[in-house]
C-alpha cells in the first residue's frame, strides 16, 4: 500500500490519486491508496482512509492500521503505545510491540472488534447470514462463510490451495450477485498444527500478498465451522498473522509486523 500523511501533504482527489499511483507500469504498483489523518473526534487520535485500486473506498484494512502504528511511532508523530484509529468502521484500537531499546516497532496488535455473521446490506439473501453455503463460479460451486470484518469477506476452505485459480474464480465470486457491495474473497487451505493457509481476492484490487481484515474473516470462520480453535496462524503470500477471536468479550485481535520499504515525493 501506499501511505501519505495528510497531516502535512493534502491528495484533493484521493480516488483519482489512488488509481494512477497503483498502476504496477506506470504508476508506483500498489493495493491501493492509505490516508493517515486528524480525527475529527476526540474519542480517536488519528484516522485511516483507504483507497483501492480501482478508486473504490474500502471500509476498513487491518494491515494498513498496522502500517499506520508503525510509522506514527518511529516517524514520532506520536510516543503512545496504544493508538486509537478512527476508520469508516469505527475506532480501533492499535497496540504497539517495541523492541528493547523501544525505538523500533516490531509488531503490532490490532483490535478488530467483534465479527459481523448477519448483514443483510452486505449479504443480499435470506437474514443475511451465510455459514457453509454453497455459491457458484463458472463450472464449480464453492462453500463459503460470510463473515464482515468492518468489510465484506467469503471464505472458501479448499483441500489443495495451490490448485485453485485464485484469479479466475475470485472476480466471479467478488461479483457474485448475493453480495450487493461486491465481497472480498479467501481460499484457505488447513495446514495443522494451528496453522492456516490463506490466499486473497480483494475486492476492488485484486490478487493481494496479504490481508488484515481477510486473515481474521478467515480464522474467524475456520472456529466457527470447528475446523479450527479461537487461535490461528494465518499464512499469507506477504507474511504470517497471528489471529485470535478471544472468548470473553468476542473481539477479534490480530497481530503481525510492518515494515517500511521506502519513501518519496509524487507530483500532485
Amino acid at each position: 500500500m501506499i501511505y501519505v500523511n495528510t497531516i502535512l501533504y493534502k491528495v484533493p482527489r484521493p480516488a483519482e490519486a489512488a488509481v494512477k499511483w497503483s498502476a504496477p507500469h506506470t504508476g508506483i504498483g500498489s493495493d491501493g491508496l492509505v490516508l493517515i489523518g486528524e480525527s475529527h473526534l476526540p474519542e480517536a487520535d488519528y484516522s485511516m482512509r483507504i483507497f483501492n485500486a480501482d478508486g473504490s473506498e474500502a471500509m476498513m484494512c487491518g494491515n494498513a492500521a498496522r502500517c499506520i502504528g508503525k510509522y506514527l511511532y518511529e516517524k514520532g508523530i506520536t510516543c503512545k503505545t496504544g493508538i486509537r484509529l478512527l476508520t469508516l468502521s469505527g475506532i480501533k484500537v492499535l497496540k504497539l510491540h517495541l523492541d528493547n531499546a523501544g525505538n523500533t516497532v516490531e509488531a503490532v496488535t490490532v483490535d478488530m472488534g467483534e465479527p459481523v455473521l448477519s448483514d443483510k446490506g452486505l449479504l443480499g439473501i435470506g437474514d443475511g447470514a451465510m455459514t457453509e453455503s454453497t455459491l457458484g463460479a463458472l463450472d464449480t460451486e464453492f462453500v463459503g462463510t460470510f463473515v464482515s470484518m468492518g468489510n465484506p469477506h467469503f471464505v472458501v476452505f479448499v483441500d489443495n490451495i495451490n490448485q485453485v485459480d485464485v484469479a479466475r474464480y475470485g472476480m466471479i465470486l467478488e461479483n457474485h450477485p448475493v453480495f450487493p457491495q461486491r465481497c472480498n474473497i479467501e481460499f484457505a487451505q488447513l495446514l495443522g498444527g494451528g496453522c492456516i493457509r490463506v490466499r486473497v481476492w480483494e475486492r476492488g484490487s485484486g490478487i493481494t500478498m496479504a490481508c488484515g481484515t481477510g486473515a481474521c474473516a478467515a480464522a474467524v470462520a475456520a472456529a466457527l465451522t470447528k475446523r479450527a480453535g479461537r487461535k490461528s496462524d494465518i499464512a499469507m503470500d506477504g507474511g504470517t498473522l497471528s489471529v485470535e477471536w478471544d472468548g470473553d468479550n468476542g473481539h477479534v485481535y490480530m497481530t503481525g509486523p510492518a515494515a517500511f520499504v521506502f519513501e518519496g515525493e509524487v507530483a500532485l
